[in-house]
This record gives structure tokens, sequence and C-alpha cells, in this order.
């Protein structure tokens, strides 16, 4: 992870406003500590959570700005966290972070209100812009476009989804095997 910052202190407080508060909610305890590291030196007030129920009690008790939220946590959904801080404060900036993206979950994080989705490990610029984003700036239009066969994933993912996580049910709508669907869904995704 890039540890300096691309802008000055100054940029980067002009560009976060008034209230620079952070709150990143992840269980990987070294990619969370680099991480706050990195966006203390862009200027950031920085709060820590390695759990949905401490990311939602942080939210709760002082409702962040920015938040960079990993979407898989051990005790559950960080959705859940996100769902929260929009309870609390309805202009959040909310990132969302996974190491399993997939189309599904981008849409649900988008309509709980995430500016966006990004996969792990993400750069600290990367998040740093997206999170500093004007409204209708648009992000850059991919190099690599997905593959057929990430597109046939992406696929089932949100059937799965729609169908929330039944494998009997997706199989059928897909028109599958069942035991064909629970092998796909047990791998990774592809490139």
């Amino acid at each position: 992870m890039d540890t300096q910052p691309e802008y000055s202190q100054d940029q980067a407080a002009a560009m976060l406003g008034s209230d620079p508060s952070l709150l990143i909610v992840d269980d990987d305890g070294p990619f969370l500590r680099r991480l706050a590291r990195a966006m203390e030196m862009r200027g950031f007030s920085v709060e820590t959570a390695e759990s949905v129920a401490e990311g939602i009690a942080k939210s709760k008790a002082r409702p962040p700005k920015y938040a960079v939220c990993d979407l898989r946590l051990g005790d559950g959904n960080g959705l859940d966290v996100i769902q929260a801080i929009r309870e609390n404060r309805e202009d959040t900036k909310v990132i969302v972070l996974t190491g399993y993206g997939n189309i599904a979950t981008a849409v649900t994080a988008v309509k709980l209100g995430a500016l966006d989705y990004l996969a792990k490990p993400a750069d600290a610029d990367d998040i740093f812009h997206a999170l500093t984003q004007r409204p209708g700036e648009k992000a850059d239009v991919p190099e690599n476009p997905m593959s057929a066969d990430r597109v046939r994933w992406e696929h089932i993912q949100r059937v799965y989804e729609m169908c929330e996580r039944n494998v009997s049910e997706t199989a059928r709508r897909l028109n599958m095997h069942r035991r064909t669907l629970q092998r796909i869904l047990a791998k990774r995704a592809p490139k």
C-alpha cells in the first residue's frame, strides 16, 4: 500500500473540508493499521473498527463524514455497518472494500449509499480519490474489461443474491444442476 500522499497537507485539507472524520472497518488487522496510517497522512481524523458490532457502535457514537468498510467481516456483513452509518448521518461518503467482489453486492452497496466499490488490496491514493471525488465526476474506464467467464460468474452471483442465497432456487432459475452450482459458488471469481 502506498503510504506517501499524492497531495500536500493543504491540498488534502481543502479536499476534505471542515470535517475530516473517517471510520475504517476491516477485520484484517495489519491492513487496517496500514490504511489508517496512510489516511492520517492524507489529513483524515481516523477511527478504526475490526468488526460489524464495533463499526456500528462507533458510527452511532460519532457518525463519520467519511467511511471505508470491508464487505466481509468476521462477525457479519459490512453492509450492516453502512446501513447504521446512513441511519445516523446521511451525508457520509462511504467506500466499500472487498476481496470477494460481485455485481450484486456492489449494487446493494450503492443502493445503501456507497460511493464506490473497490477490490482489495486497494491503494491508499485510490481510496482517497474515491472518497474525495466531486459529484458528477466520472471514474476512469477500466483498461481490462471483464472476461466472459467473469461475466457468467457475476450473473450467477446476482441470481444467487436475488434468491436470498438459496442454492436450490438459484439452480432452478438458472436451469443448472444444484451440485454444479455449489461447485461454482465455492470457487473464487475468475479474472
